[in-house]
């Protein structure tokens, strides 16, 4: 079987034999919810189901996270598949875990059945013979950058270097053999757009801040100690000072949460944790907004006489998608929804949030494309899945197609994308530029 149409049928056909085993996977991992880099029991059922399939596979990398091949009749460049394994805290959802406060609110368990999906299409003999190449099957953990403590703490005993899971599989080389990759992101859309594609997205800074002051008896004698949260709050006032100075174009968001606010209501706090983030369009905005957090840090400090420390940890570059790759998938999402159920954001669009996909389209060729079939808002409590044929199926097929179209005939659209893909860093551009940007400063406010 050589014609890509028969291909593609065939692939389709696949998928639709095994939609219940497809989605049904989805659907366990969001009945278990887990947080990044502890995605221990979603990455054994992956594992398992992977193994079903015939498909080996390196477990543990990024230590929860996994990668198998599927080998084309014939050599060719490696196309990337990537299902994202972890989920947020969100305490209060219908399904969060009573314990850790985790639930699957952005949708990341989709993309896992998705994964299976392309897996279970790409699989069959008949389609995987004629095409020249490999597709390499990824499940990656960590992409919500939430815990920070936990993540530093990891990263303090040497067992992560960067602390996002893409991050991190690019340090580890999980990536030098792939070419190009894509992914599809559930979302909640209207009832006619179907697929959305195009613009770009906010890249960030981490910041991880403990105030240290002197406690004291609240009420006997105050003014003995050093008053940490106070420090924090003024910090947080200062920051809010900032916002009229930020351009609307630089889409800068400065938010966060207080992970400890004192020991006892009794006692002045003496150690107050502030967990941040700088979010920007460009590295450029972020660096200065990250400046002006610092400042606004450390005038909390100085204002109580306060210590300050604060760790600045390299988070995630802006979304760099590839218009060669996204136009393959384009055409494969539309034969299955229409041209008008798939709409394109223009390239100046911003997505205020951020994700580690946009560093690995900074080194290849890359694609984050969303799907709809979900409801409610994104990691919020209403955030849900109410029609898995698009949240899972369809964008499986979409990529299997897009797949096809890029290894089939010699993998010469492969080839094309990747000729005509000019990425703006190397790998070790790119881990230079982020290990740059891990700094600790402690600034005593005396």
């Amino acid at each position: 079987m050589s014609d890509i149409s028969q291909l593609k049928a065939f692939a389709q056909a696949a998928i639709d034999r095994r939609r219940d085993w497809i989605v049904s996977v989805a659907k366990m991992v969001a009945n278990n919810p887990e947080l990044g880099f502890r995605e221990v029991a979603t990455a054994s059922l992956v594992s398992k189901k992977l193994s079903e399939l015939g498909i080996s596979h390196e477990k543990g990398i990024a230590l929860t996270g996994l990668k198998g091949y599927l080998d084309g009749g014939s050599k060719g460049p490696t196309v990337g598949i990537i299902g994202e394994m972890d989920s947020l805290r969100v305490p209060g959802h219908p399904d969060a875990d009573p314990d850790s406060g985790a639930a699957h609110a952005c949708g990341h368990h989709c993309q896992l059945g998705m994964l299976l999906g392309v897996a279970t299409a790409l699989s069959q003999p008949e389609v995987l013979g004629a095409l020249s190449g490999r597709i390499a099957l990824m499940g990656l953990p960590a992409e919500e950058f939430t815990d920070v403590e936990y993540r530093w703490r990891l990263h303090q005993e040497g067992r992560l270097g960067l602390m996002g899971g893409k991050q991190e599989f690019i340090r580890l080389g999980a990536f030098d053999d792939v070419d190009m990759a894509m992914m599809v992101h559930t979302a909640a859309s209207s009832y006619k757009t179907k697929f959305t594609a195009g613009g770009s997205s906010n890249g960030h800074l981490v910041k991880h801040v403990t105030f240290v002051g002197k406690a004291a008896h609240a009420g006997g004698s105050p003014h003995r100690g050093v008053n940490a949260l106070q420090a924090a709050l003024i910090a947080l006032n200062a920051l809010n000072a900032q916002r009229e100075t930020f351009r609307d174009w630089d889409t800068i968001r400065l938010h966060g949460i207080i992970t400890e606010g004192g020991a006892a209501g009794n006692a002045i706090p003496a150690q107050v944790r502030y967990e941040g983030r700088v979010r920007g369009a460009s590295l450029a905005a972020i660096d200065d907004a990250n400046r002006k957090m610092d400042r606004s840090l450390r005038a909390g400090a100085l204002a109580l006489g306060a210590k300050v420390n604060i760790v600045t940890i390299p988070g995630y570059l802006p979304v760099l998608n590839d218009a060669g790759l996204m136009g393959v998938f384009r055409q494969n999402a539309e034969a299955l929804v229409g041209r008008d159920s798939f709409k394109v954001h223009p390239e100046d669009r911003v997505k205020g949030g951020s994700t580690d996909m946009g560093d690995l389209s900074q080194i290849m060729p890359a694609i984050h494309p969303y799907t709809g079939g979900a409801s409610g808002m994104g990691h919020g409590v209403d955030y849900t899945i109410v029609d898995y044929e698009q949240a899972v199926i369809r964008p499986a097929k979409a990529m299997s197609m897009t797949v096809i179209d890029l290894l089939a005939d010699g993998a010469a659209q492969g080839l094309e994308v990747i000729a005509k893909s000019n990425p703006p860093m190397t790998k070790d551009q790119y881990l230079s530029l982020q290990n740059s940007r891990l700094t600790e400063e402690s600034y005593l406010g005396e």
